[in-house]
C-alpha cells in the first residue's frame, strides 16, 4: 500500500484532531511512571542490599515480566475494553509496587523480592499502545497515522528523559523509597484519569460474528517480522545503557554518562519530530528497509570509537536511525492488523524493545566484565544485524493488506463489513 499524500500532514492539524486532547493530557501523566521504574527498583534495592548486581537483577525481572504480559493485557484491552483492563491494572501495580518497596525496606531475601517484582511488571499499565489505538480510532486511514505515530515516539522519548531524572532526585534527595513509592501514585491516579476517558477509547463490538477478528495479533506474520526487528532497537538501548557507564568510568569521567546518553537520546528525538513532519511518498515497507539498514550501519561502528567526541558523534547518529524504524513500525501495524487487535500487536512491539532491552544490558554487561572495554557495544551490531537480515528475508510479510476485504481463514476472517 503505497503511503503517498496529497496534502503535508503537521502536528498543528495533529493536535487539532477532535478529542485528541482528552487522551493525550491524561496519557502522558500515566505513562510516566514506566520511565520512572526501573531506576526505582535499582536505586532502592540497591541502598538496601549494597548490591548493583542484586539491584539489576531484580529490575530486570521487572522487565522480563512485563515484556511477558504485556501482550496479553493488549489483547484483553482489545477484547473487553481499555477501561476494564486499565481499573485491574493499576490498581494491581500500585499494590504489588508499594509491596515491593516494603520487602526492600525490610531487608527481605532477593528471592522474595523477586516474586514481588513478577506481579510490579507483569501489571504495567501499557498507555502508549493504547494510547496509540485510540489515535487509530479517530484518524483511520489518514495520512496523519505517520505523524500521530512520530509525535507517540517524542513522547515516549520526552518520558524517558524526564522520568528517571525524577526518580533519582527523588531516591537520592528525599528517601531511597520515594521514587518507587511516587511511581505507584502516579500509576493510580494517571491510569485512572487516563481509564475515566471512555469516549475516545475504540468499541468493543458485542456481535457474535466478530469474535474472529480476537484472534491473537501473534498470528499475523508481519506483526512476527516487526517483533524482531524492534527487539533489535531494544538490543541498542540496552547495549548502549551499560556500554556508555562502562566507558565514562574508564576514562575517569563518570559523569559523562548522562551528557552521551543525553545526545543519543536527542538524535531520537529530533529525527523523531522530523519523521512526523514529513510528507512521505515512499511505502513503509520500503522506508522500515532504508531506516534499518542505516540503524545497523551505525550501531555496528559503536565499538570503533575511542574518544568521547567520537563515541557522542555516533550515539547521536544511532539516534536518529531509531526514531524513524520505530515509527514506521507502529505505522505498518495499521495495515497490516484488524482494528480489534491493534492494541495487542502495540503491547507485542513495545514489549519487544523492553525484551531486547533486558537481554542486551546482561549481555553487555558480561562482555564488558569478561573481555575489553567497549565489547559492551557489540551487543547492538549483533542485535542489528540480525534483526535487519530477517527483515530482508520476510520483508514480503510487511505487505498491507487491504481495507474492507474478506478471507477465508486467519485473522481476517470475519463477515464482509468495514473494519476500519
Amino acid at each position: 500500500m503505497a503511503s503517498t499524500v496529497t496534502s503535508r500532514p503537521g502536528y498543528g492539524q495533529l493536535l487539532r484532531t477532535r478529542g485528541a486532547w482528552t487522551f493525550l493530557l491524561p496519557g502522558f501523566a500515566a505513562r510516566q511512571p514506566f520511565a520512572m521504574l526501573t531506576i526505582s527498583i535499582v536505586l532502592l534495592v540497591q541502598h538496601t542490599t549494597g548490591s548493583y548486581g542484586a539491584a539489576g537483577a531484580a529490575a530486570a525481572v521487572t522487565g522480563v515480566s512485563m515484556a511477558l504480559f504485556a501482550p496479553y493485557s493488549g489483547r484483553l484491552a482489545d477484547r473487553h475494553g481499555q477501561r476494564a483492563v486499565l481499573i485491574p491494572g493499576v490498581l494491581v501495580h500500585t499494590l504489588s509496587g508499594l509491596t515491593f518497596t516494603a520487602l526492600a525496606l525490610a531487608h527481605a531475601s532477593l528471592w522474595a523480592l523477586f516474586a514481588a517484582a513478577v506481579p510490579t511488571g507483569a501489571s504495567v499499565p501499557q498507555i502508549g499502545p493504547m494510547v496509540r489505538a485510540r489515535w487509530g480510532v479517530r484518524l483511520q486511514d489518514s495520512p496523519l497515522m505517520t505523524t500521530a505515530a512520530a509525535f507517540e515516539s517524542v513522547t515516549d522519548e520526552l518520558t524517558f528523559v524526564f522520568g528517571p531524572l525524577l526518580a533519582t532526585a527523588l531516591c537520592t534527595t528525599v528517601n531511597p523509597a520515594a521514587g518507587l513509592v511516587t511511581e505507584a501514585g502516579l500509576t493510580l491516579v494517571g491510569g485512572l484519569l487516563f481509564a475515566a476517558r471512555k469516549s475516545t477509547q475504540p468499541t468493543v463490538t458485542t456481535d457474535r460474528h466478530a469474535r474472529v477478528e480476537h484472534v491473537s495479533a501473534l498470528r499475523v506474520p508481519g506483526v512476527r517480522v516487526l517483533i524482531v526487528t524492534f527487539l533489535g532497537i531494544g538490543s541498542v538501548f540496552g547495549g548502549m545503557q551499560v556500554s556508555l557507564a562502562a566507558f565514562t568510568e574508564s576514562i575517569g569521567e563518570p559523569g559523562l554518562n548522562g551528557v552521551l546518553y543525553g545526545t543519543f537520546a536527542a538524535g531520537n528525538m529530533l529525527s523523531g519530530v522530523v519523521c512526523g513532519a514529513v510528507a512521505w511518498k515512499i511505502a513503509p515497507q520500503r522506508r522500515l528497509l532504508v531506516g534499518y539498514a542505516a540503524l545497523a550501519l551505525t550501531a555496528s561502528a559503536l565499538w570503533t570509537a575511542h574518544s568521547v567526541l567520537l563515541l557522542a558523534g555516533l550515539g547521536l547518529l544511532v539516534g536518529m536511525c531509531i526514531a524513524p524504524a520505530l515509527i514506521t513500525g507502529y505505522t505498518l501495524v495499521e495495515g497490516l492488523v484488524p482494528a480489534g487487535a491493534r492494541t495487542e500487536a502495540f503491547t507485542w512491539l513495545t514489549g519487544a524493545v523492553a525484551l531486547g532491552q533486558a537481554a542486551a544490558v546482561t549481555v553487555a554487561g558480561q562482555l564488558e566484565d569478561r573481555l575489553w572495554g567497549g565489547a559492551g557495544f557489540l551487543v547492538p551490531m549483533a542485535g542489528t544485524v540480525l534483526a535487519l537480515g530477517t527483515l530482508i528475508a520476510l520483508r514480503s510479510h510487511l505487505a498491507t493488506r487491504p481495507h474492507h476485504r474478506t478471507v477465508a481463514r486467519g485473522v481476517g476472517h470475519r463477515v464482509p463489513v468495514a473494519v476500519d
